[in-house]
């Protein structure tokens, strides 16, 4: 970037035109990027250490959750860190998101963490 001096010692006009535009440009692609990783589970599945357990999220709300050969038809919503999965009356889990996109199961239950295929 070329500096055109004055007399005085101060830059030009167009020297901080371009150096604001360097940050503009700077700060769309920082949103871009944080957009992008923090797009949600839409689109995504997630597997268990094993890949026993699979979590396969749809658009629409839609999931299917796999034990082994049996899948079941579920929902999900999201909120915050937190992911709900609906997979009938009496079958809800709610899922922490954790810093590395894995997703952690509740205390105690039969789902633990689930991290996201490729």
């Amino acid at each position: 970037m070329d500096k055109k001096i004055r007399p005085s010692g101060g830059t030009t006009v167009k020297n901080k035109v371009v150096r604001s535009n360097g940050m503009l440009v700077l700060a769309i692609a920082a949103l871009s990027f944080a957009l992008g990783c923090g797009g949600g589970v839409k689109g995504n599945t997630y597997a268990d250490n094993g890949n026993v357990v699979q979590l396969e999220f749809k658009s629409g709300g839609k999931a299917y959750m796999s034990m082994g050969p049996m899948t079941n038809a579920c929902s999900y919503t999201e909120s915050g860190k937190n992911v709900t999965v609906n997979c009938g009356p009496g079958e809800t889990l709610v899922f922490t998101v954790d810093d590395d996109g894995a997703l952690n199961g509740p205390p105690g239950g039969m789902v633990s963490r689930l991290t996201k295929k490729k």
